[in-house]
């Protein structure tokens, strides 16, 4: 009988709430008998104590929990490749990854694929990434991540070779797990990269995915197909893994209060994808605020979902809304190259996104969306956009050097960088308070 599988992905921002960690902990570290956990990605980073410090809070998790194998996401390069290759050599699990290499060479310590046995049967893993995560992650820029349905038939070869009576893929390839499945006869793939929540079949290969913050961890029974679903927040606390984080928050000084929120301000995948937001505008609001700007721009996944905002808000709950070392950036655009990257706002062809959802949150903008015609109405300041009239766009420096999300905008645009996105949303939560309200700045319209 195969041993089942505890797949659990895009902790993300799990650590910055200890008790929830340390029920995470809990829950993997007494799995039953001899079953196997497993990663798939971006469980280092982001969030604010992986900011502090870079990356190394996920040991706290890893040194209790002892994984068997984990795969990399992109977020698990924001503090470049070396910080990557220390923790990989600092933590119990072996890490694998089939299609990603630094140069000519694979990081340090991570093997393509790995055999792990239980009872007289053999599980093997192998890992791929996202082939646009240089693009993404601009600390990832000088990694080589080859095409990873290639590397994973390769992998997988080579593991029926080996003699694996089941071969499991961790892949961090969002929406490209099902390509994964039709192009192999794998067993599972047990994904990440998207928020939300999957188990299905493709043929005789089973896909499953836990979402992200480390809400749900995912039981997979490899001989029956079986998916058995644990919720963390069930599990009883491990007092040293939480403990061990609260004192990191507390060294790193980020319990200012800096605001408070009368209405607890929700941050889930629904409200962060499927159109306007309370905690969208209040970010894209920040921006506009800091840069006096005509329009203020978030990408819906830039806002990391995580715990509602409610009551007194600290230096640490806006880090973990924005939890990168980015900066505000200022733009100037035509009104017909500003409706070019409004109507980038749906649709796509987003590794990481669901296809119906939306990816802006907005500010001093009002827009209108009809999926069979696309975008029906833009206005700005009232007023409908004008093409031939100069724009200011605040927004996040990131947009400027993706290749996927609002390819219109660019480096050429960039007329200013200001401070750190979470900075911003500090500074305006001190002057200005948070209380924000949905008032109609995106409507969309269904076909019928």
């Amino acid at each position: 009988m195969a041993p089942s599988i505890y797949h659990y992905s895009d902790l993300e921002s799990v650590y910055d709430t200890p008790e929830r960690a340390g029920r995470l902990a809990t829950l993997l570290a007494e799995r039953d008998g001899d079953a196997i956990a497993a990663g798939s990605g971006d469980n280092t980073s982001p969030g604010v104590l992986s900011l502090v410090t870079g990356g190394w809070q996920a040991t706290d998790l890893y040194d209790v929990v002892e994984p068997d194998v984990a795969t990399f996401g992109n977020h698990d390069f924001d503090y470049g490749p070396e910080t990557t290759a220390d923790l990989v050599a600092a933590t119990p699990q072996t890490w694998v990854s089939a299609n990603v290499f630094l140069g000519d060479d694979r990081i340090a310590g991570v093997d393509p694929w790995t055999l792990v046995e239980r009872d007289g049967v053999t599980v093997g893993f192998f890992g791929v990434l996202d082939d646009s995560t240089p693009a993404l992650n601009p600390m990832a820029s000088d990694l080589t991540v080859t095409d990873p349905i290639a590397a994973a038939e390769d992998a997988e070869a080579d593991l029926r070779a080996a003699g694996a009576d089941y071969v499991v893929a961790l892949s961090h390839l969002g929406r490209g797990d099902g390509e994964l499945a039709a192009a192999t006869t794998v067993d599972a793939v047990l994904g990440g990269h998207i928020a939300s929540e999957r188990v299905e079949r493709i043929d005789d290969t089973l896909i499953t995915r836990p979402g992200s913050g480390g809400e749900v961890v995912l039981e997979v029974d490899l001989d029956s197909g079986d998916v058995t679903r644990h919720v963390v927040d069930d599990a009883a606390v491990h007092e040293g893994v939480a403990e061990s984080l609260r004192q990191r928050m507390a060294d790193a000084g980020l319990d200012e209060v800096v605001g408070h929120v009368a209405e607890p301000m929700e941050r889930t995948e629904r409200t962060l994808f499927r159109g306007e937001s309370r905690i969208g505008n209040f970010v894209a609001d920040a921006y506009r605020w800091t840069a006096g700007a005509d329009v203020g721009l978030q990408n819906s996944g830039g806002v990391r979902d995580g715990p509602a905002l409610d009551g007194d808000v600290t230096v640490a709950d806006l880090v973990s809304v924005v939890p990168f070392e980015e900066p505000v950036s200022v733009a100037e655009l035509t009104g017909a190259e500003l409706l070019d990257v409004f109507r980038a706002a749906k649709g796509g062809d987003l590794g990481f996104a669901e296809p119906d959802w939306w990816h802006a949150h907005v500010s001093g903008a009002e827009l209108e969306w009809h999926d069979g015609d696309g975008l029906a109405a833009a206005r700005v300041g009232g007023e409908p956009v004008d093409h031939d009239a100069t724009y200011t766009v605040a927004t996040t420096d990131y947009l400027f050097y993706s290749d996927d999300e609002f390819p219109a905008l660019d480096e050429r645009h960039r007329v200013d960088r200001l401070d750190v996105q979470h900075e911003v949303l500090a500074a305006y939560a001190r002057q200005q308070g948070i209380d924000p309200s949905v008032e109609g700045r995106v409507r969309l319209h269904a076909d019928d």
